[in-house]
């Protein structure tokens, strides 16, 4: 029996638990302002690192009667800024918590709060604030709505260390984009925070120091602004430059090298200044090393590839700074089994976050490989290069998928050269490799723009000229997978760089399944009318010749049928359709095919057809009399008694 009283004793406790909670709930409407404020500062104590607590009093109402007496009028300043205090404490609870402030209107209250005078409200209810907006649930719009918040946050900036930090970092993480930014710095971000970066306090410096690289990050205007700012007689860059020392803390070396990365990719230093092959460039690889936290490695490998992306000298000037390259290959080891970490939070965390380092190091390798010869032969013979592509094409994360398809891109850039597909990656590597590509497109649709973006479809195209026709296939499967539904411009993208005359090279190859699958991509181009009509419009002659040439070569019915379901497509096209009408040879052979001995190829010439005569649209009779003078009515006639089911309703 004993078990049996089990549950009421459970029941019991959760009910002290709640009765306990409620107890302060019920001290917020206490007629009495001073016990009110003592109930305030009571549950300030209760819920501080107890996020059982925090979630018991959100559940019981506590926010909305904190709301309410923080913007009361009546209140007295203190207990306004013990509320803010709470909620503040609330907040740095579980994402769950801030959802519950945020449905609540916690922002609008707090941000009224500022226009108190008294400061030490105004930080509580900026501290708050901060770790509000700093939770990954809250929308960043939510500091933009009210036009006049930002000036009035520009204003308190000078009011304390305090407010300069708070402000600084939800600046920091609400800038997401042009169009903040451009908010931001017409209301005199850049002048306001410059100066902070001597303040005497480390915290207000380095939230300074964010601020400034959120605002750069592919901005040219505000870039080339910061290069001119002078903060006690010293121009920004230098200050940068000092910051990134060795002696600093790492969080601020990392912080002004991105600063400075994000100046010179938008154009206000020159890839060759001395502060970023002297001071930037070296920083960025210590962080590389073995020796940095798994955040610190993934963020200094990232910013470095983004800093040589485009500048083959300083892809160089890395690839030679303390053996580089071979440092990255440890980002694939991590964690290993002998691993120093003692700490198995730290282990269990990093554990959770490795495929960062993986990522990051291929986007790095990308980016150094992307001019130089000698720099990507030595990549690719960097222990275990090529596997590691290959696992990585297949990771559950699509980041790292993404960056492993723009590594592999990157290295075989050299494929426009005959016989020297990734001069050092063997053949069988690069089948795996593009077949995965093949699955990996068709996850992408119908946006297939991060795929774009990685410089899969050069890389494509450039297999489709291999020598090995394993390869080629993959090429145009990979393609095609990737012109299915796909947007106008993907498939101008592809047709650019595939070129009509290698697509015409691939409709005459030697290899059964390369012609089957660039039939296969002709047809996922030619879908969707506004398309058909587009591309009929720019290669209509070529493809109407290579639709000839196989319809009299030597193919079989697959292939046939293939091209006949190619001509539907161009028959259903708007002005398309033209390009039959007025080609009596075409017009021959579909009527050739629609008496056929095979059934597949009847039907496919019955679709062509079909499209041409739809009565909807505009010049319908026209087609039908024509088509009706040539005969087409009675070998329908003919079919509609056809033993085959689907030909006879056809």
């Amino acid at each position: 029996m004993a078990c049996l009283l089990e549950t009421p004793i459970r029941m019991s406790v959760l009910s002290e638990v709640t009765a306990s909670s409620r107890h302060y709930v019920d001290r917020l409407f206490d007629p009495d302002p001073q016990k009110v404020l003592q109930g305030v500062i009571d549950m300030k104590n209760a819920v501080i690192g107890n996020n059982k607590q925090k979630a018991n009093l959100i559940v019981l109402g506590a926010v909305p009667r904190l709301l309410y007496l923080l913007q009361q009028e009546t209140s007295s300043t203190e207990l306004k800024t013990e509320c803010a205090v709470v909620l503040g404490s609330l907040a740095m609870g579980t994402e769950n918590n801030v959802k519950s402030l945020l449905d609540c209107h916690i922002i609008p209250a707090l941000l009224q709060g500022l226009l108190s005078p008294d400061l030490k409200f105004i930080e509580a209810c900026l501290r708050c604030l901060r770790t509000i907006f700093t939770s990954p649930v809250t929308p960043e719009e939510l500091l933009y709505t009210d036009a006049t918040v930002i000036p009035h946050l520009m204003a308190l900036l000078s009011r304390s260390r305090y407010t300069q930090e708070y402000i600084c970092q939800i600046f920091s993480h609400c800038c997401k984009g042009p169009d903040h930014q451009t908010i931001l710095f017409n209301h005199g971000a850049v002048q306001n925070i410059a100066h902070l970066l001597t303040s005497a306090s480390y915290k207000v410096r380095m939230q300074a120091l964010k601020c400034f690289s959120v605002l750069a990050f592919e901005n040219p205007q505000v870039s080339m602004t910061l290069v001119n700012v002078l903060v006690d007689g010293e121009l920004l860059p230098q200050i940068f430059v000092k910051m990134l020392q060795r002696d600093k803390p790492i969080e601020m070396q990392l912080t002004s090298a991105k600063c400075l990365t994000y100046m010179c990719r938008a154009g206000a230093i020159r890839t060759d200044d001395n502060c970023i092959v002297l001071k930037t460039l070296p920083c960025l690889v210590r962080m590389c090393s073995k020796e940095r936290l798994l955040e610190e490695r993934v963020e200094g490998a990232e910013t470095l590839a983004y800093l040589i992306e485009p500048d083959v000298e300083l892809q160089r000037i890395a690839s030679i700074t303390d053996h580089l390259i071979a440092m990255l290959a440890d980002y694939f080891k991590y964690p290993s089994s002998v691993s120093a970490i003692t700490d198995i939070k730290r282990l269990d965390h990093d554990l959770k976050h490795a495929h960062e380092l993986r990522q990051a190091a291929f986007k790095l390798y990308a980016s150094l490989g992307a001019n130089d010869e000698d720099i990507r032969k030595k990549i690719i013979e960097t222990e275990n290069m090529m596997d590691r592509i290959v696992t990585g094409l297949s990771e559950s994360s699509v980041k790292v998928r993404l960056a492993a398809v723009r590594c592999l891109h990157s290295l075989s850039r050299s494929v426009r050269r005959k016989q020297q597909v990734l001069q050092n990656a063997p053949d069988e590597i690069l089948v795996v490799a593009s077949s995965m590509l093949c699955n990996l497109l068709l996850e992408f649709s119908p946006s297939k723009e991060p795929i774009l973006e990685s410089g899969a479809v050069e890389l494509l195209c450039g297999l489709t000229q291999s020598e090995n026709p394993a390869l080629r296939v993959n090429g145009i499967w990979a393609l095609m997978n990737m012109a299915f539904q796909a947007e106008q411009k993907i498939k101008a993208d592809i047709l650019r760089s595939l070129s009509t005359e290698q697509l015409f090279r691939l409709l005459s190859d030697s290899d059964l399944n390369v012609l089957m699958k660039t039939l296969g991509l002709l047809r996922n181009l030619l879908s969707t009318r506004p398309h058909i009509d587009k591309i009929m419009s720019t290669h209509g002659k070529q493809i109407m010749q290579a639709v000839t040439l196989i319809l009299e070569g030597e193919h079989n019915i697959e292939v046939k049928e293939q091209t006949l379901c190619i001509l539907a497509n161009i028959a259903d096209g708007t002005t398309a359709k033209e390009l039959i009408m007025t080609n009596d040879d075409i017009l021959q052979k579909i009527k050739y095919y629609m008496g056929h001995s095979h059934v597949k190829l009847q039907l496919a010439a019955m679709f062509c057809i079909s499209n041409l005569i739809w009565n909807e649209e505009e010049g319908s009779q026209e087609r039908q009399d024509k088509l009706r003078d040539m005969g087409i009515v009675d070998i329908l006639h003919k079919l509609s008694q056809s033993p085959d089911s689907n030909l006879c309703d056809k």
